[in-house]
């Protein structure tokens, strides 16, 4: 506790990324197994060496690349309590606690992001998962409607599902898709505008069984498909629709960002991470489905020593696992710590630093390739070299780090602000320093 406590206090003024030497110090745990063990302190004492210094300062305020916040105080702290605890989230019989704060964790999310009103949900490692787990779901249900038992009879001979996603679709939802057996080259790409919407109107018309994946937050510039336009067109076909919403579903909880999210709650599934903007410990993925019994349909096994069915929901007829950690109590924590005003706080504060960012760097003649509606910033320095070169410069600087990313043609250096510790000075101080790193290469 001491050592961790030491770590997050110092974490904020150490340079975000590790020295090569901090790194290269790595290779000293590299010896043969042990006949003889340490003392739990001594390993812990050995971690803290060796480890703590080649850590990304992921945890610190001024970690801008892909999406990931740090821990809150609340939500860490209950990871640690969960963790002495020891209890698997599977049955409620065997672990009512954590079960229980699963469930309540579940209706509080399904208030927050506006769902309708008794969704399955599902606890699982992130947004890979979340999107197995719901996709799972909708395989069920579309196969089901053309008669075929797909958990029972499998795919072989099954009618075939189309499946359409937009041409920037996350890599993360085709991994889902590969791993059901849909196929990662056999979906249609549906083409997006400017900011990587999905072009509604451009949507197949298709007679076989469907699925249509949406997106709230792209990636590289948070933007928004259109819900209204995408559920009216694929459901009066009979599709299915899901959305991956791995950090954009958040922007719910904030009525400034929520008109982003503007017809989401016709959709069939959901899946986000709460490892994202909700800043607790990782890993931490959440599935949602429409029909709470085609998750199940999808997930739920027994056996003969397993609890039989009870009153109770059991939380591992909704999750690919069967052991788990109990992901709901550090989520309810962070609930529980932040309530309805402070998440919405954390959404529209980072919101509005990533904005921050975007005017600095405009302001000083850099290009910023995104409308800046959510926590994404895109930037470029001129040519893709030149931008590629500041963003290693930045990188090794230390001050901050960001990383980079080629969107619609174009390098960019991304920036991602998701942290609950980030204040409007960080965002200064690491302003200063990607101006006065771009000064010295870039061509305005």
């Amino acid at each position: 506790m001491k050592r961790a406590t030491n770590y997050l206090e110092n974490v904020g003024e150490r340079g975000v990324a590790p020295s090569r030497e901090a790194v290269a110090r790595l290779a000293k745990l590299n010896r043969p197994f042990p006949e003889q063990g340490l003392e739990a302190e001594a390993v812990l004492a050995e971690l803290d060496e060796f480890c703590s210094p080649a850590t990304m300062a992921t945890a610190g305020p001024r970690f801008f690349g892909f999406v990931i916040g740090g821990s809150l105080p609340a939500a860490l702290a209950a990871n640690w309590l969960a963790g002495a605890w020891d209890q698997p989230a599977s049955f409620y019989e065997e672990t009512p606690a954590t079960a229980y704060l699963e469930q309540l964790a579940l209706g509080w999310l399904i208030d927050i992001f506006r769902l309708p009103p008794g969704c399955g949900g599902a606890f699982v490692t992130g947004a890979t998962m979340a999107s197995f787990a719901a996709l799972a779901a909708a395989r069920h249900v579309v196969l089901e409607r053309e008669g075929w038992n797909v958990e029972k009879d499998g795919l072989f001979g099954a009618p075939p599902i189309t499946v359409v996603v937009g041409a920037e679709a996350h890599v993360t939802l085709m991994k889902s898709l590969g791993l059901l057996g849909l196929g990662r080259a056999r979906v249609v790409r549906v083409p997006v505008d400017g900011q990587g919407r999905m072009r509604a109107e451009a949507l197949p018309t298709t007679s076989c069984p469907t699925i249509v994946c949406a997106q709230a937050g792209n990636v590289n510039t948070g933007a928004f498909d259109p819900f209204p336009e995408i559920c009216k067109r694929a459901h009066s076909a009979g599709a299915w629709v899901h959305v991956d919403g791995a950090f954009g579903l958040w922007a719910s909880a904030c009525p400034s960002r929520s008109y982003l999210t503007r017809g989401i709650e016709e959709v069939d599934s959901w899946a986000t991470d709460a490892h994202k903007w909700l800043n607790v410990p990782y890993d931490s993925g959440l599935a949602f489905v429409r029909q709470a019994e085609a998750l199940r349909a999808a997930m739920a096994v027994t056996a003969e020593y397993l609890p039989p069915t009870t009153e109770h929901r059991k939380p591992s007829d909704y999750t690919p696992e069967s052991s788990r950690r109990g992901r709901g109590v550090e989520v309810w924590a962070a609930l529980r710590s932040l309530g309805r005003s402070g998440l919405s706080d954390l959404i529209e504060r980072t919101c509005t630093h990533a904005k921050r960012f975007a005017e600095g760097l405009e302001a000083a003649g850099y290009e910023i390739l995104n409308d800046v509606v959510l926590n994404q910033v895109l930037v470029s320095f001129g040519d893709a070299e030149t931008t590629r070169k500041i963003i290693a410069e930045l990188q090794e600087d230390g001050t901050c780090w960001c990383g980079g990313t080629v969107w619609q043609g174009h390098t960019a250096m991304r920036i991602s602000v998701s942290s609950w510790a980030t204040t409007k000075a960080d965002v200064d101080r690491s302003l200063e320093a990607m101006l006065r790193i771009a000064s010295k290469h870039a061509r305005r």
